[in-house]
């Protein structure tokens, strides 16, 4: 009997192991216990993860002595990345120092540029001393031969470590899920980028371009052919999910028009970077050091008005702008020196919508005023000018004198301006109710639910030539500074384009607590006495309190 019960209590013990096992296999959970839920992955994460049928190795090289704040973005991103991988077992990822097994960093450093990958200098305030350290905050996701770089740390102008650390850890499952996205999923939509019309050279938004193709299909496009044949002109355009307009300088037709506009009766999506103002940085380098600004008539003010806005040709002068970069000396003595230029204002974000969450200023250039009219679409003021602006009439001369002027402030009155708005709904054809430029089958004068992103400066897209080679769009080579342009683009084309959703993982909120530093230094020998002290204060008391109770006891 006695050796029966221990059987059967081994029995009945494998079964209970044997389902422990089953249901740990099949069904999974995890419980996330922070107030902000920064280690549940979003829905859109989860399902770009169940698609994952291969291996994907994510090597991360955030390994290293680091400062603390970058500690804690390794930490983040291994939890991150962990809760990634929980969800399926095809995600790997690894941890390497690039200096490890480098005795040059330099070298190694210079092989992250070329790679299109800047590591970051940071300085490190330890024991009263101040020293820089190199780190390369990015990680590599790999499928086979496709590999997808991902930038783990987010830069911000005039921002703390802290902060910029704070920022990243908000984007981390963005920028994970992101680079997921490309490798698990075929690229299926098409972008038309619009020629013909006098808009920006190949080069000049080269480097735009390059970053779509990562996720698009990408081919130019011309209505030169509306003019003999508007049908076929439209039938080809309807091809294509988006079209980019950028900087055009040439008048439309009235066919190029019924073209567009029919395009958006169809569903189709526009990113419009257009202006009414005639202006170029370039055109004030002359022995006078002035020019004329002069309002450029493209032919779409009707156009844009029946959709619900209007881009008026007037200059946003703004005291938060970026710095005009002009040459002295000659030779190589020639220095490249920053003056304020409140033509190119830095613009902020009046909503936490998507496309602007937690992203860099984006630097405008001559940029116009947009009214919103009333109308049934719905309109969203992505992009403004600051508080301290100022709008001035066109005609009207432009000189680099203004740079050694004080201004005054008393006349930026004028409040914030809309530079950049989403329209989204069900838009009225611009030729309703008129008389149509030409016939075509199946005219249509109601749209199904598509957008229109209209921004007011042509130059929000242009990259910097330098060598003949288009460098990063946004990035600004005399001051080192980089500017959101081309994550401001990018968002906004995932946004219109999106159908997984994962840029609804940008509105994502988690907060950061971090050390204070400064704090931590000023106190450092309290607490070092206080941990040290403390304990052999509390041993020495239960010491003799357990001696005097135990003398208690056995003297009775």
């Amino acid at each position: 009997m006695k050796y029966q019960n221990t059987y059967k209590a081994v029995f009945l013990l494998l079964i209970a192991i044997l389902a422990i096992n089953f249901l740990a296999a099949n069904f999974f959970e995890r419980i996330d216990l922070t107030r902000d839920g920064r280690y549940t992955l979003s829905p859109a994460a989860r399902e770009i993860v169940s698609d994952a049928d291969s291996p994907i190795v994510i090597e991360v090289f955030l390994e290293g002595n680091f400062p603390s704040e970058f500690r804690r973005l390794r930490n983040e991103t291994r939890q991150m990345l962990e809760e990634f991988s929980a969800y399926n077992s095809n995600i790997k990822f690894i941890f390497t120092d690039p200096l490890e097994e480098s005795n040059d960093a330099e070298a190694t450093a210079q092989k992250f540029y070329e790679d299109g990958m800047p590591p970051a200098r940071v300085s490190v305030q330890e024991s009263g001393k101040s020293s820089e350290v190199l780190i390369f905050p990015w990680a590599v996701a790999r499928l086979g031969y496709k590999k997808v770089q991902i930038p783990l740390l987010k830069n911000k102008l005039g921002a703390t470590d802290e902060e910029r650390v704070s920022g990243s850890v908000q984007q981390l499952e963005y920028a994970i899920a992101n680079a997921l996205n490309k490798l698990v999923y075929p690229r299926d939509k098409k972008i038309a980028v619009m020629r013909g019309n006098g808009e920006l050279p190949d080069a000049q938004i080269a480097d735009f371009i390059k970053t779509l193709q990562e996720y698009y299909f990408m081919a130019p496009f011309t209505l030169d052919s509306a003019a003999v044949n508007p049908q076929k002109t439209l039938q080809q355009l309807k091809e294509y999910d988006l079209i980019i307009e950028a900087k055009p300088t040439q008048a439309f037709t009235e066919n190029e028009k019924y073209v567009l506009d029919q395009y958006t009766m169809s569903g189709g999506k526009s990113l419009w970077l257009t202006e009414a103002v005639a202006m170029e940085t370039d055109s004030l380098m002359n022995p006078s050091g002035k020019t004329f600004a002069l309002p450029r008539d493209l032919n779409l003010g009707d156009f844009f008005f029946s959709y619900g806005i209007r881009i008026n040709p007037v200059l946003i002068n703004d005291i938060y702008s970026a710095p005009i970069i002009l040459a002295s000396g000659q030779g190589k003595n020639t220095r490249f020196n920053p003056y304020p230029w409140f033509y190119s204002p830095l613009t902020t974000s009046p909503n936490d919508h998507p496309i602007i969450n937690n992203i860099e200023a984006v630097k405008f250039e001559y940029a116009n005023q947009i009214d919103t009219l009333q109308n049934n679409i719905d309109k969203t003021i992505l992009l403004s000018s600051s508080p301290q602006t100022r709008l001035e009439g066109t005609p009207r001369e432009i000189s680099l004198e203004m740079v050694s002027r004080e201004p005054d402030l008393a006349s930026y009155n004028d409040g914030e301006q809309p530079l950049a708005v989403l329209l989204e709904g069900e838009f009225t054809s611009a030729y309703n109710n008129r008389i149509k430029p030409f016939e075509i089958e199946n005219p249509r004068d109601e749209s199904p639910e598509t957008g229109m992103l209209v921004i007011s400066d042509g130059d929000v897209i242009k990259n910097d030539v330098q060598r003949g080679e288009p460098l990063e769009l946004g990035f600004e080579r005399y001051t080192g500074n980089t500017y959101g342009n081309k994550e401001f683009l990018l968002n906004a084309v995932n946004y219109m384009l999106d159908d997984s959703g994962l840029i609804d993982i940008r509105s994502k909120e988690i907060n950061i607590a971090f050390l204070n530093d400064q704090k931590a230094a000023e106190e450092r020998e309290k607490w070092q006495v206080i941990n040290l002290v403390l304990p052999l204060i509390f041993l020495g008391i239960f010491a003799f309190g357990f001696n005097y109770f135990r003398k208690r006891k056995y003297l009775k």
